[in-house]
C-alpha cells in the first residue's frame, strides 16, 4: 500500500491532470472536492494560478502557517518556487484552477 504524502515527504501530485506540456510550460488541472484535500506537495518551479471558482479552502505551509486566501475567479496569482504545501477545501462545493509551470529556459547555440 502506497504512504500518503506527509509535510516530511511531500510527494503528493500538484494537479488532477496534465493539460499541456512543452520545454517552456507545464499547464494542469486542479480540482479538489467539498471537504477534500490536495495531499501534500512541492512546488518545485515557478507557478501561475488561476482560479475557475471561488470557495473557502486553506493552504497549511510546512512551517506549520496556515492562510486562507480570498481569490478572484479568472484572476492569476503569482508564485515562487520551493513552496511545500496542502491545500484543504472547506466550502461545500468542487474548487477549481489552471496552474502554469514555467520551466526554466535554455539557451539556444
Amino acid at each position: 500500500m502506497a504512504q500518503q504524502p506527509t509535510r516530511d515527504h511531500p510527494d503528493g501530485s500538484i494537479g488532477n491532470e496534465i493539460l499541456f506540456e512543452n520545454e517552456q510550460v507545464r499547464i494542469w488541472a486542479m480540482s479538489v472536492e467539498p471537504g477534500g484535500r490536495k495531499a501534500w506537495h512541492r512546488h518545485e518551479l515557478p507557478y501561475v494560478i488561476v482560479p475557475l471558482t471561488g470557495g473557502s479552502f486553506e493552504i497549511e505551509s510546512a512551517d506549520g502557517g496556515i492562510v486562507r486566501p480570498q481569490e478572484t475567479v479568472g484572476g492569476a496569482l503569482w508564485r515562487d518556487p520551493g513552496e511545500v504545501h496542502e491545500l484543504r477545501n472547506l466550502g461545500d462545493a468542487v474548487y477549481r484552477n489552471v496552474l502554469i509551470e514555467l520551466k526554466p529556459q535554455t539557451q539556444q547555440q
